[in-house]
């Protein structure tokens, strides 16, 4: 080989070298990975979606929830929380964090608490469950479990219908647990609510493994109900009731998996 051979090989070398990836870096292992999926969809009000924030960022600094944690196999968890409405608008707040103990879960809860709270039109659990789904690829992570954690107040109205990518992320392994957000309160548009929305996501939304619900009676509940949730995720454990149904009437009909999209067209509600 020539001296000038020799110099194009070597060049060569140093541009792949360059342009390869971190190859072999090995993924941290961790008991479970976990999808915060928020919505800050339009029938959430400015208030509203600081009350969900906020339950965030004080269950993560709860003793309860930092013991789960360290009770697991390995002691430690990997974490990401976004935010979802419609249209596209999936934003991912605090990208996958490490958390061991209570000084993980305390940065993490500060850098929770100190993001700017942005909210959107219309709500696309789909959309979000589609976003979801590939957060879980190349994340630096590895665990048993996956689980997506979706909390609202309101059905599927934009995107695909919300069974398709429920059962697409089943098929891939995830669990889909749900947190709906249970009140009488009518929207900034004057819609009231969607009855038996809890019903809903036990029936359209979640999925796969020892899938759960926590129901919110209200966003003032939220803090409970997501601190109750994220204890039971960690821990691999599910509620002694699938479903707590905080509004107790004579008969109750679980909505149509299209629901959402038939009240946002306008069809009579009375399902």
């Amino acid at each position: 080989m020539t001296i000038f051979s020799l110099l194009g090989a070597l060049a060569l070398a140093a541009v792949i070298c360059i342009g390869a990836p971190a190859a072999g870096r090995a993924e941290v292992a961790v008991d479970l990975e976990l999808v915060l999926a928020v919505d800050v969809s339009g029938s959430v009000d400015p208030e509203e979606a600081r009350l969900q924030r906020d339950g965030y960022v004080q269950a993560f600094v709860d003793p309860r929830v930092i013991e789960a944690i360290r009770s697991g196999y390995l002691g430690r968890i990997a974490v990401v929380y976004f935010e979802w409405a419609g249209f596209g608008y999936n934003t991912i707040v605090v990208d996958w964090t490490l958390i061991g103990g209570a000084d993980d879960a305390r940065a993490f809860s500060a850098a929770l608490a100190d993001k700017p709270i942005v909210t959107a039109r219309r709500t696309s659990i789909s959309e979000a469950l589609q976003f979801a789904q590939p957060l879980f690829d190349a994340n630096g992570f590895t665990a048993r479990r996956r689980v997506i954690d979706i909390s609202g107040d309101g059905a599927n109205n934009h995107g695909r219908l919300v069974t398709l990518s429920r059962d697409e992320a089943v098929l891939a392994g995830i669990t889909i647990n749900g947190l709906p957000i249970v009140n009488d309160r009518p929207s900034r548009f004057g819609r009231p609510p969607m009855p038996d929305l809890d019903l809903y996501y036990r029936d359209c939304v979640i999925g796969g493994r020892s899938a759960f619900l926590v129901v919110a009676d209200t966003f003032t509940d939220f803090a409970r109900a997501i601190r109750r949730k994220l204890i039971l995720e960690i821990a691999g454990r599910t509620p002694g009731r699938p479903v707590s149904p905080v509004r107790r009437v004579a008969a109750r009909r679980s909505p149509p998996c299209d629901a959402g999209e038939r009240r946002w067209q306008g069809f009579i509600d009375d399902f």
